[in-house]
């Protein structure tokens, strides 16, 4: 098969790097289908472990505290979405690789040489955002149930706590890639640090609005468990950022020869 001729930077035209994104899709959708299929074997445990905080919280205030299925498709619909998210995570390393290779061809070769980096770094971001969101949970939960009066149950509709809890896992797995980014564009010479500095205030008030969305408690502290990793992972971007824009501006003012 012919290579594809490429410019003399080692760029692949625009409409054959376009023509890539149906295999990117198509290979991203194969990956999330089998990382589905493991859910859907995995129901039960999974759903064992997402429902837990509940449990705790039950046993924490002696009340009946539990999901309830109020639908006829309600259980088959959220063994579907609860396949699917477990599908997204266990994918993670698939699908981010699909994402590199896709903006790969476009590149230049000094700059496809600096987002090597983002593949390795991207997927235990990712994983870590989740697993910071896993951790704050049982928290979120306790602090949300407090306010159920006493003697009173609380029946949580699997829709909205299930939905809840997979939107706050999935978000701050998304969040934790940010200063992935950041670190890249640096990197490619596109951003430079100090404008990641200069929008430092932005950078928290966009993190505590991000935090008080997907954490709907009232207490200040959830709100920090969230907010404050991303705020400090912001600020770690940054000071990377600066250190290779200082090699960079060594380099250009050494003398040559």
């Amino acid at each position: 098969m012919p290579r594809t001729p490429r410019d003399p930077e080692g760029r692949m035209p625009l409409r054959d790097h376009l023509v890539e994104v149906r295999k990117r899709v198509v290979r991203i959708a194969l990956g999330l289908l089998a990382g589905a299929v493991l859910g859907w074997i995995l129901y039960d445990p999974l759903l064992a472990a997402l429902v837990q905080p509940l449990q705790e919280a039950a046993a924490r205030r002696g009340a009946l505290i539990g999901l309830n299925f109020d639908g006829v498709a309600t259980a088959i619909d959220m063994r579907v979405k609860v396949s699917l998210f477990l599908g997204v995570l266990v994918s993670s390393p698939w699908w981010l690789y699909q994402v590199f290779a896709f903006v790969n061809p476009g590149l230049t070769r000094s700059e496809r040489r600096y987002v090597y980096g983002f593949l390795f770094a991207a997927v235990p971001m990712f994983l870590a955002g989740a697993g910071l969101a896993w951790y704050v949970l049982p928290y979120v939960v306790q602090v949300l149930n407090d306010f159920v009066p006493e003697g009173s149950s609380n029946l949580v509709g699997a829709q909205l706590y299930l939905s809840f809890v997979m939107r706050l896992i999935l978000a701050c797995g998304i969040a934790f890639l940010v200063p992935v980014f950041m670190v890249v564009l640096n990197l490619m010479g596109t951003v430079r640090a100090r404008t990641w500095l200069a929008g430092w205030r932005w950078a928290i008030l966009v993190s505590f609005l991000f935090s008080a969305i997907v954490t709907p408690t009232m207490d200040v502290l959830s709100m920090f468990a969230i907010a404050g990793p991303i705020c400090a992972l912001y600020f770690i971007a940054t000071g990377i950022c600066f250190l290779h824009d200082r090699r960079v501006d060594r380099r250009r003012v050494a003398p040559v020869g």
